[in-house]
């Protein structure tokens, strides 16, 4: 899809670092070892049986075993709790993802807290949390804020010393981005500013932003007149919006209003086809991780 210059190929990155993690799996199974995706997903949520099919795809052609859990809707807590248990216990299940959201009933922090730390392949859990607040790359990083920054390594962005604005504050994708961005490292050292709904003049902040990571969930929300001429722009968000010229009369466009602020940018990602493939190469990376961290 991306054609222009400054539109960054997240496919084509995502597929790079497939191929790498191809060689480290070939290596593991020369020693026996299988890398093991258990996905778990509770009710029948259209998008998430979208993102789930998407993973065991990406899982299948890389060589990682992957198998799904699918409990109904009005599964209990408990019994999710207990499934989760058993995952963990499960020598040849390395990483185990639990799709959000989940049904009301459930509280997602105590779900993420059950996952092992080891098998947290989403970054998700509190230890894995604190490791990524103290700058200690032991843990797992959550996948969509560590694609953003594979993203803007590989595409040769600078970080060190820029302005960054992530609009968002969310615990999947801001808050991580932001703590990411600013610690001492590669693709870090920024100062970065965190937007929000209560945030005041939202538009000033982005204006002086070299950087912005939209992860508001409104769509086309970064506007031309946001953005610095030159500015990177990586967009995270996914909303559905109508469309009549569409057989299901909506279409996914990102936080980003793309053909008028694509001309103005130094970088931009596409959405689809941007930051959405490298979630799913860093799920990829993070399962190949944690089965070489088990075979150690």
């Amino acid at each position: 899809m991306p054609s222009a210059t400054n539109v960054v190929d997240g496919r084509a990155i995502a597929a790079q670092i497939q191929s790498e993690l191809a060689a480290r799996v070939a290596s593991l199974k020369q020693r026996g070892v299988v890398p093991g995706l258990a996905f778990v997903r509770v009710g029948e949520d259209p998008a998430s049986k979208v993102y789930v099919g998407r993973k065991e795809k990406a899982c299948a052609e890389l060589g990682i075993v992957s198998e799904t859990h699918v409990l109904p809707e009005a599964t209990s807590e408990a019994d999710l709790l207990t499934l989760i248990g058993k995952l963990n216990a499960t020598a040849h299940v390395h990483g185990i993802l639990v799709q959000a959201p989940l049904p009301k009933h459930i509280r997602e922090s105590v779900v993420f807290a059950t996952v092992l730390p080891t098998k947290d392949v989403d970054g998700f859990h509190p230890v894995n949390v604190g490791k990524l607040m103290l700058g200690d790359d032991t843990g797992f990083k959550p996948c969509t804020p560590a694609g953003v920054v594979e993203l803007l390594i590989r595409s040769g962005v600078k970080t060190d010393g820029a302005e960054v604005v992530v609009l968002g504050r969310g615990n999947i994708v801001g808050k991580p981005m932001a703590a990411m961005l600013c610690q001492k490292g590669k693709a870090a050292n920024a100062t970065v500013t965190i937007c929000h709904s209560a945030t005041r003049d939202i538009k000033a902040h982005c204006r002086r932003a070299d950087i912005i990571v939209a992860a508001m969930g409104v769509a086309e929300f970064v506007k031309a007149d946001m953005v610095k001429p030159g500015a990177v722009i990586m967009d995270v968000g996914v909303n559905r919006v109508p469309d009549a010229t569409s057989k299901t009369g909506t279409k996914l466009v990102g936080d980003v209003d793309f053909a008028n602020v694509q001309p103005i940018a130094g970088r931009i990602t596409p959405n689809p086809g941007g930051v959405g493939p490298m979630t799913i190469a860093m799920l990829l990376q993070n399962t190949v991780r944690a089965a070489e961290q088990a075979a150690s």
